[in-house]
């Protein structure tokens, strides 16, 4: 680890970590903050376009010299992590490369936009296979091999880090499969850390907002870089700002937190609070349709206004 160990503060020294999508964008910039805090990294990509066509075992690759390059310690894993084969290899690569696993990233996604009269069946399912079904699988068998670990008596301090989306917390017009999709990570979130508590798992999740392949053909105004010239200038949307907060989590450092979820985005981070009860009325016994329609509308204005959804007019 001789160039990481002098980058970073060794957070994560002997840890091994997995991170899925880590071909490009924001999977890349985990790995290689990981590898820079002195873990050993797995690099899940399978190499396709932004529409979740094609494949190329290239990018996991690359990340993986990148790594080596700077002192760090890699090696890749180019299967479908949306099959439970892909997804138990996965596992098995940890075990096999470096004898244990510590972290779990999720990442992995594409995207095919659609406006709901636009959307077919084929890409939401595409969409939610990748991301829902592709957190799923790796936490299961993740999960699997730290309980056993948990029965030997070898209680790891393990943890998953999942990735929500903006769109998974409000809503995003044109994104009905990817918003829906992003919601159910952030209830899959919740479920997993109350059900791996007693194994030693802590799952969090976050919803980044980052210059990737996904968001800059998309939010093209809002994501582009610094101009040429901007000598200094904060890149607010560099994936890399992410990392930091997403390593953290995923170390023995954040020992205690789980079942957050944390919007980040450049400088920021917010806890989320999600859904909490708001203003209440119980009849006690049951309304008419036109009685339910006055309490709701009573209660709605004493409630918070939600915020409006991503692309909404």
């Amino acid at each position: 680890m001789k160039a990481h160990a002098a980058v970073g503060s060794g957070i994560c020294a002997g840890r091994v970590v997995v991170v899925t999508g880590a071909g490009r964008g924001l999977g890349r910039a985990h790995a290689r903050a990981y590898a820079a805090e002195g873990a050993r990294v797995v690099v899940n990509d399978l190499g396709v376009r932004l529409d979740g066509s094609g494949a190329s075992g290239g990018p996991a690759q690359d990340v993986v010299e990148e790594i080596r390059a700077a002192g760090g310690d890699a090696v890749a894993h180019r299967g479908d992590i949306a099959t439970s084969e892909g997804a138990a290899s996965l596992v098995r690569t940890a075990l096999e490369a470096y004898g244990r696993l510590d972290t779990l990233v999720n990442n992995a996604g594409f995207l095919r936009d659609r406006m709901l009269v636009n959307l077919d069946e084929e890409a939401w399912d595409a969409v939610v296979r990748v991301h829902l079904k592709g957190h799923f699988l790796p936490l299961k068998h993740a999960a699997v091999h730290w309980r056993a670990e948990a029965k030997r008596g070898r209680a790891p301090h393990a943890c998953v880090v999942n990735t929500s989306s903006g769109a998974g917390l409000l809503g995003s017009v044109g994104q009905g499969n990817y918003s829906a999709a992003k919601a159910g990570i952030l209830g899959l979130t919740l479920v997993a850390s109350a059900e791996l508590a007693a194994y030693g798992v802590r799952v969090n999740a976050v919803a980044p907002a980052a210059r990737t392949r996904m968001t800059e053909q998309a939010f093209a105004d809002t994501m582009a870089p610094p101009r040429d010239g901007d000598c200094g200038t904060f890149d607010a949307m560099a994936p890399e700002n992410v990392s930091p907060l997403v390593v953290w989590l995923g170390s023995e450092s954040s020992a205690g937190v789980t079942g957050r979820v944390f919007e980040t985005e450049g400088g920021r981070i917010t806890v989320m609070e999600g859904w909490r009860p708001g203003p209440t009325l119980d009849k006690g016994g049951r309304r008419s349709a036109a009685e339910a329609g006055a309490a709701a509308l009573e209660l709605l204005a004493g409630a918070e206004a939600p915020q409006p959804v991503y692309g909404a007019r």
